[in-house]
């Protein structure tokens, strides 16, 4: 099992899109596994994406919202306020199927639907962490690996992975993404802003001080406090890198590759934060080295990108010619596809 978080403090990055199409394409190249998603993003754009996209993804969304108890995140997190430091192992109540809802996604992939009311529910789970038992902040801290292993359980020793898309902002249902993780994926874009918030994914998640006496995270200190492991971070992705990023834009190139120097910087001061991968690899022992192992770069596929998402069709599955999309013909050509679906496959084949 490995269960992997994407995330990044900051928006635009394109986690939901990265996990709509990562996900998708690890089912569809692990059919024995199985594949879940936990979507704790308010805006639900992962959950949307797989449920069939911008229309009936939607409607899905919002019969799975209708439910009693909510077939959601939020449907479990309210189970898990009213039992705070207990685990009512009712996790798999609030599992989807996603193949029922889209024909397009392999049946072997499941989902627990995001759902805006985490917004509403996030002072209630940050409350419970205090007061309480001596262990409240660690037994808060575990409600979405508990969620996780209670699906686990009910699959009964079947192999799988789980995929956990986050919100940028570092709240509470962040921390717990990262406390339920065992690996982080980091996507960014090609922008002075991602430089930044590398260096707070770094800080935030890890407490890598950039200056002297710089405060460490609340959330840093309590794992430690917990002795609760972090996850280790596993892949850097540009995501969605522009086509003049390929061709010959340096500025593309110097922002990408500024961002890669600050990674490598933060892999030769802390390696013991990162997962080397596959197990049982040596050790990067320069820069290029390193590249290989922990960065990946996603191409834009313009129209196509725009179609899949809307659609809820993943790049590697979307074939070229006319498309309906809200009520309109687009034309998706394959050279389109050929800017990204090549990247997310050798992606993919990276995740162990």
């Amino acid at each position: 099992m490995a269960i992997y978080t994407i995330w990044n403090n900051k928006g635009g990055v394109g986690k939901s899109y990265l996990t709509f199409q990562v996900a998708s394409e690890y089912a569809s190249q692990h059919p024995e596994k199985k594949v879940l998603v936990v979507d704790l993003c308010p805006q639900a754009n992962s959950s949307s994406m797989l449920l069939g996209g911008m229309i009936n993804g939607e409607e899905t969304l919002s019969q799975l919202h209708g439910m009693v108890p909510r077939t959601s995140i939020a449907g479990y997190i309210d189970d898990r306020i009213a039992s705070p430091y207990q685990n009512p192992r009712t996790g798999t109540q609030y599992l989807t199927s996603v193949s029922r809802f889209n024909h397009s996604i392999p049946n072997n992939l499941f989902l627990i639907a995001g759902d805006e009311q985490l917004e509403l529910q996030a002072p209630r789970v940050r409350s419970a962490t205090q007061p309480g038992p001596d262990d409240a902040w660690r037994l808060v801290h575990m409600w979405i690996r508990d969620l996780i292993a209670d699906i686990v359980d009910s699959w009964d020793d079947v192999d799988h992975a789980v995929f956990i898309d986050c919100n940028p902002s570092f709240s509470i249902y962040t921390e717990l993404a990262l406390c339920a993780s065992e690996r982080l994926i980091v996507p960014f874009s090609a922008d002075g802003s991602s430089k930044r918030a590398v260096r707070s994914v770094l800080a935030l998640a890890f407490g890598v001080s950039r200056q002297p006496g710089q405060l460490q995270s609340e959330f840093f200190r309590g794992t430690q406090r917990a002795q609760m492991n972090r996850p280790k971070i596993y892949m850097y992705v540009g995501n969605r890198l522009t086509q003049s990023y390929y061709s010959s834009a340096a500025a593309f190139k110097m922002v990408v590759g500024e961002i890669g120097d600050e990674i490598y910087d933060v892999w030769r001061a802390n390696p013991n934060e990162f997962s080397i991968h596959p197990a049982g690899s040596p050790l990067p022992t320069n820069k290029k080295s390193f590249k290989a192992m922990f960065q990946k770069e996603v191409g834009d596929a313009n129209t196509a990108s725009v179609v899949s998402s809307t659609l809820g069709i993943p790049i590697c599955q979307m074939t070229s010619g006319t498309k309906v999309v809200l009520r309109k013909n687009v034309v998706v050509n394959q050279s389109q596809l050929d800017k990204q679906a090549p990247n997310i496959r050798d992606l993919v084949s990276a995740i162990e």
